[in-house]
């Protein structure tokens, strides 16, 4: 049985690309295509409208922005005016990281032209995005809520657009760009060539391909929805209250020197993050609540290698481009199956090996099987065996059901190091209340004087403030009168004709 030799990877160099491109592809170190890049570019060449599907991590940026320059290279020119220098191109992506590496990348392969690359995104001043659209942009990267106030304050016109390219499309329709998106669309002339990237399809992506793409080919380089095969997946079955443990061994067993770690909130991604710091690691967050200026700060810290453990929610799992990154954490299962796809993505990029460890808890359950049921793929829990462990909850309610002297010969016998601790979690029991075995109810005290019943009084006393009433109570007791203490009432004339006690007496 002959063996068959696999099909060398087609080279950039065998298309028809201006020298000017060549050149920044090799400044970039890129010599063959990605199957989705040697798929796409030669339909984009063509001027067809494409429905691009392929993992992530493959190349899909410089599947579209390559042939995308090389055919706008007929408006080149290197006038100051800015009239001469339209949008010619618009490239739509769903998060400001995202649209910030894309800029970054189409600027690489356009430094050799006269063509000008601009990106805006939310989370920063307008004004210097205002001047650089002012001055003049070929190639605008946006995402679709900061393009819609620079259209709204007049900064940028799309009327002379070319080329559209929906980045990572179904991620702006699950939060909620469908009207952002239809809305700029709008302001689009007619005719142009669109492109549509995703590492998934879901039915609300092709029902949108439908509506403005214009007998797109369909490029697919993957099975929809597929991991990585150089990506090592692997599932543990840990408790809630053991996670950070379990990244915490995994790192040290499999000497992981960076690693992302997804959480599913904001607010959990910084309490973790302050965790991972008080363990001894160089941690930074990355979430929604940050500001850009910070966001892109930790990230370019852990592109550097400054930073050992990135916790990030959803915004760091599509299309961020992190070269030779080991090794993924899923810290939550993710809500929504197709995120698991992305966020793995982060790893094993271009042909490389990487980690992807989910760690999975009893309420997961039926997340596990929407992920299985996506890659098609049965998934099996392993355990996780962890050095120094706390004490499991069935353990502290067998403690807690032991006898007073049974619990104090167990504290002599775990030693010196257990004990605050232990002492810690009943003074937490007592305080807050234990979710374990009912302690004991003590009865109050008998207070003789709080539980006597209401007896009414027979002696009443007039109020002090009548004199009269006060002196003879006094004089009645035999007693010394108080009632010089108190101040005697003053008569007072009614109002509307009442008559003084002198009228009254003569009358």
């Amino acid at each position: 049985m002959t063996e068959t030799t696999p099909t060398p990877s087609p080279r950039f160099d065998t298309l028809p690309l201006d020298a000017k491109l060549l050149r920044a592809v090799d400044d970039q170190g890129y010599a063959t295509m990605t199957p989705i890049q040697a798929k796409a570019i030669p339909v984009v060449l063509s001027g067809r409208d494409v429905m691009g599907a392929a993992q992530t991590g493959t190349g899909k940026t410089a599947a579209f922005s390559i042939p995308l320059l090389q055919r706008m290279l007929k408006h080149e020119n290197a006038s100051a005016s800015p009239a001469r220098h339209p949008v010619r191109a618009l490239v739509l992506a769903p998060t400001r990281e995202l649209a910030d590496q894309v800029a970054n990348n189409v600027k690489s392969y356009a430094k050799h032209t006269q063509l000008r690359v601009a990106c805006v995104f939310g989370g920063v001043d307008m004004k210097p995005q205002t001047l650089q659209l002012k001055g003049g942009v070929e190639v605008l990267i946006a995402t679709p809520g900061r393009l819609l106030d620079h259209i709204e304050a007049k900064n940028c016109v799309l009327n002379q657009v070319e080329y559209v390219v929906l980045d990572e499309a179904d991620r702006m329709l699950d939060i909620g760009f469908l009207p952002d998106l239809q809305r700029i669309l709008s302001f689009l002339p007619k005719t142009r060539q669109t492109l549509l990237f995703s590492a998934t399809f879901s039915p609300e992506i092709k029902r949108l391909a439908q509506s403005y793409l214009q007998e797109p080919e369909l490029v697919e380089v993957a099975r929809p929805n597929a991991t990585a095969s150089t990506v090592e997946q692997r599932f543990f079955s840990v408790e809630d209250d053991d996670k950070r443990a379990a990244v915490l061994h995994l790192l040290r067993q499999r000497q992981i020197t960076q690693s992302i770690v997804f959480v599913n909130s904001k607010l959990g991604a910084a309490r973790l993050a302050r965790s991972f710091e008080r363990d001894g690691l160089k941690t930074a967050a990355l979430h929604g609540d940050k500001s850009q200026d910070e966001r892109l700060k930790s990230l370019e810290a852990f592109k550097r290698g400054e930073v050992e453990l990135l916790v990030a929610t959803d915004v760091a799992a599509r299309g961020l481009d992190i070269a030779d990154l080991p090794a993924v954490f899923n810290f939550d299962v993710p809500f929504n199956a197709e995120d698991y796809v992305h966020r793995i993505g982060r790893t094993g990029r271009a042909g490389a090996s990487g980690l992807a460890f989910t760690l999975v808890s009893r309420s997961d359950a039926r997340l596990v099987a929407e992920i299985e049921k996506l890659i098609k793929r049965k998934l099996e829990l392993e355990p996780v065996q962890l050095e120094d462990e706390r004490p499991r909850r069935a353990e502290r309610r067998d403690r807690d059901d032991r006898s007073e002297g049974g619990r104090t010969e167990s504290r002599s016998e775990g030693g010196r190091e257990d004990r605050p601790r232990r002492e810690r979690e009943d003074r937490r029991d007592e305080a807050y209340g234990s979710s374990h075995a009912p302690r004991p109810q003590q009865r109050a005290p008998y207070d003789p004087l709080f539980d006597k019943p209401y007896e009414a009084s027979d002696r009443v006393e007039p109020p002090s403030w009548d004199s009269a009433s006060a002196s003879a109570v006094q004089a009645a007791r035999g007693g010394a009168s108080s009632a010089s203490s108190v101040k005697p009432k003053r008569k007072v004339a009614a109002l509307f004709g009442a008559k003084r006690p002198a009228e009254t007496a003569e009358s």
